[in-house]
């Protein structure tokens, strides 16, 4: 399979959410652009965080039970080791290979020079494939 960047297939329109957004508007903004989680950035675009369908899921049964739903993002998001970073200049299968060798289930956040440019998701990578497949690559 020929060379392929993650820069030609990472996703650069991008919803990020910050520290202060409440949780509700953050699911409700994830359910209407259908992804599965966004970035969380602090106010000068720094990464500080992932809020995903799955923290977001986890931490309102944990809350329904002592009746306190709701917040901000900050409650909610992962940090550290959930948030896995690559380069636009990445090889496509080669990140697609340490996803599947570490068990990496997020989206991966694209970093250019310490800023976000994109994120590449399963999906990004299953159409490069699929792409390569039928002959659009």
């Amino acid at each position: 399979m020929k060379s392929v960047k993650v820069k030609d297939y990472m996703n650069t329109n991008l919803v990020t959410f910050s520290p202060e957004t409440e949780l509700f508007k953050a699911i409700d903004i994830l359910l209407k652009r259908h992804i599965s989680g966004a970035p969380v950035l602090d106010k000068e675009g720094n990464i500080i965080g992932m809020l995903g369908e799955w923290d977001c899921l986890k931490r309102i049964l944990r809350g329904s039970y002592y009746e306190e739903v709701g917040g901000q993002v900050r409650d909610y998001m992962s940090d550290g080791e959930d948030i896995h970073r690559i380069s636009p200049n990445d090889d496509i299968i080669d990140v697609a290979d340490s996803m599947t060798q570490q068990g990496w289930r997020r989206s991966m956040l694209v970093i250019d020079k310490g800023k976000l440019v994109g994120i590449l998701s399963c999906p990004d990578i299953l159409k490069v494939i699929y792409d390569f497949d039928t002959g659009n690559l």
